[in-house]
């Protein structure tokens, strides 16, 4: 017999009754029926019960035992009585009587519960994160997370790309969030970087002549936490294509992403590869007021800035007059909802930091509201025709600059949907946000900037950069959206150095500051580099909507908190002076210097 097991804990059934076993595992829980305990077992695998009374020797060792010692046990299949199986278990039908046991590890009291899901504070999660993990939810997220990765590699592959891996020390590059550095022994007063992303390295792969590349890449970035996004590390799968178009790019994906989703969707929908809907920029700013719209909810932004032009509602004419917007949300089929439920989303836009949010009720057909009072019942009329609306919907409104007011309709359009139960469930929406403006004017620096990717091609190419305005061009870059996530960002590239040397000539970059920034890319570039584009669905986030898990700490395996400390390893922390000197780094204390 093996010196542990000849079973897992969830692999005994009716058939082996009577079979002598040895099984090992974590004590799960112990019930104590007055002489008769019986004890669940657990491994990696599953849960097994087991029985044992005063004729069995184990009894007095299992009773002494703290939940979650470790423990060996021989025993005896036995059938459940009847009445007493448990069909959710798939060990349900049987039980083991034990006759001996070894205790391999003695469990402390614990910090935390295994058993159970009890909610707990996260600062204690995560520094005991090996005994959370031991959590069945938390354990299932991990395991669905490498099986997420098995199934997205084999499809790429059986797609025709070739895995590559790029360099984890590189150098600094001023492309989005600050990076982590890393000090060099061999060169003082220089330093490494960890990578972003490895997107250099994967154009270069396109430069050197391979053609299919991806990679299950782990990016580093120096950025404050937020529900979907991890401080300091997290991974992204990465892939580049040559001699592509954008509807190539979308053609390699689409199926990988709709494949793997429906693969673990457990009964959820998902939007077939091929039919994901394309979304212009600028249409998914108007209609949801977010380049990250949740297709599962039906709301829709309308622009009504142009009905209260000259009307009698002066606060909006006036702002209509001064070159700013009104946009509209319904809030469909509200007749039997009270005027505390409008009031509250105006208290809860101003917690938000907006100034309010205006409304406008209605109830078979009749208008009630400052705002339809001031802008008279025919006008209103005049809205919901265009609108769409119905004689009990009412509506809400969001006025300002343009910029402040589509993102005050977009957080209204998600609460609404939330308030009223309107979002889709069981399903997973996927869309594709396209035409990104290649630029923006930046008001604090008062200059036109990048607005995405500075790397995207333009769409027009030279001919666009020489003769349009800047902040009418296009770029050839787009977004990968699944409910309202931001799953990643992509772009066909600029392959081109003198188009590359024009656009960051518009956004205020000399040549020499580009040659001196990305020296590798744009040096390649002119030894001959195919067209190219690629994108970087997020790892992390892909789990995340399929665990239906609302924070990405959750299917990490060791996460930092918000406050990118690793509770349980203690980073990040002081090194010795002996590790400094070698570095040739000298700490400054707080007072000393200021960054």
């Amino acid at each position: 017999m093996h010196a542990y097991r000849t079973h897992t804990c969830a692999q005994l059934r009716a058939g082996d009754v009577g079979s002598e076993v040895r099984l090992s595992g974590w004590i799960h829980r112990k019930r104590d029926h007055g002489g008769v305990l019986f004890v669940d077992l657990r491994d990696h695998y599953g849960l097994t019960q087991v029985v044992c009374d005063v004729d069995s020797p184990a009894l007095p060792v299992l009773e002494g035992l703290r939940v979650e010692s470790v423990v060996t046990i021989d025993g005896t299949v036995k059938a459940r009585a009847e009445g007493t199986t448990n069909a959710k278990l798939p060990t349900g039908e049987i039980e083991v009587f034990a006759r001996a046991v070894e205790v391999q590890s003695r469990a402390d009291e614990l910090p935390l519960p295994v058993a159970g899901e009890q909610d707990y504070p996260e600062d204690i999660r995560l520094r005991y994160r090996y005994l959370d993990l031991r959590r069945e939810r938390l354990h299932n997220n991990i395991l669905l997370r490498s099986q997420v990765i098995a199934s997205i590699r084999r499809r790429m592959i059986e797609q025709g790309f070739t895995e590559f891996q790029t360099p984890i020390l590189t150098a600094s590059s001023p492309e989005g969030a600050r990076d982590y550095l890393v000090p060099s022994r061999v060169h003082p007063g220089k330093f490494y970087a960890l990578p972003q992303a490895p997107q250099m390295f994967k154009q270069l792969l396109m430069v050197a002549g391979f053609d299919r590349y991806f990679q299950i890449a782990p990016c580093f970035r120096d950025e404050d936490a937020r529900a979907d996004r991890s401080p300091g590390e997290f991974y992204q799968l990465d892939f580049e294509m040559s001699f592509v178009t954008q509807d190539d790019v979308f053609a390699a994906i689409e199926p990988v992403l709709s494949g793997v989703f429906a693969e673990f969707a457990e009964g959820r929908t998902v939007t077939p590869a091929g039919e994901y809907p394309r979304i212009p920029y600028k249409e998914a700013m108007l209609k949801y007021g977010s380049d990250k719209p949740d297709l599962r909810n039906p709301l829709l932004i309308h622009d009504v800035g142009e009905h209260f032009r000259g009307s009698g509602f002066g606060l909006f004419a006036g702002l209509v007059d001064k070159g700013m917007v009104v946009r509209a949300v319904a809030a469909p089929a509200t007749a039997d909802k009270s005027r505390k439920f409008f009031d509250d989303m105006n208290e809860w836009a101003r917690g938000e930091g907006f100034a309010g949010l205006g409304y406008a009720t209605r109830k078979g057909g009749e208008w009630g509201g400052p705002i339809a009072k001031n802008h008279g019942a025919e006008g209103m009329d005049r809205i919901a025709a265009a609108m769409g609306l119905g004689p009990d919907d009412g509506i809400f409104f969001a006025a300002g600059k343009e910029s402040e007011a589509a993102k005050l309709a977009g957080l209204a359009r998600t609460r609404v949907a939330e308030q009223l139960g309107l979002i889709e469930g069981g399903s997973f929406r996927f869309c594709w946000i396209v035409d990104f403006p290649m630029f923006e004017y930046d008001e604090e620096a008062r200059k036109v900037d990048f607005s995405h990717n500075p790397f995207s091609m333009p769409q027009g190419g030279m001919e666009a950069l020489e003769s349009k305005d800047p902040l009418d061009i296009l770029a050839w870059q787009y977004d990968i959206v699944c409910n309202g996530v931001e799953l990643s960002s992509g772009a066909i590239r600029n392959h081109r150095p003198d188009i590359m040397y024009k656009a960051f000539e518009i956004a205020g970059y000399s040549k020499d500051e580009v040659d001196a920034n990305f020296p590798g890319m744009i040096g390649a570039f002119k030894y001959g580099a195919p067209p190219h584009g690629g994108s970087a669905p997020g790892i992390d986030r892909i789990v995340m909507l399929l665990a239906d898990e609302p924070n990405i700490r959750e299917v990490i395996t060791f996460p930092m908190n918000q406050r990118a400390e690793d509770l349980m390893m203690n980073a990040p922390s002081p090194v010795t002076d002996k590790q400094l000197r070698e570095l040739s780094i000298r700490v400054v204390g707080e007072g000393m210097a200021k960054a």
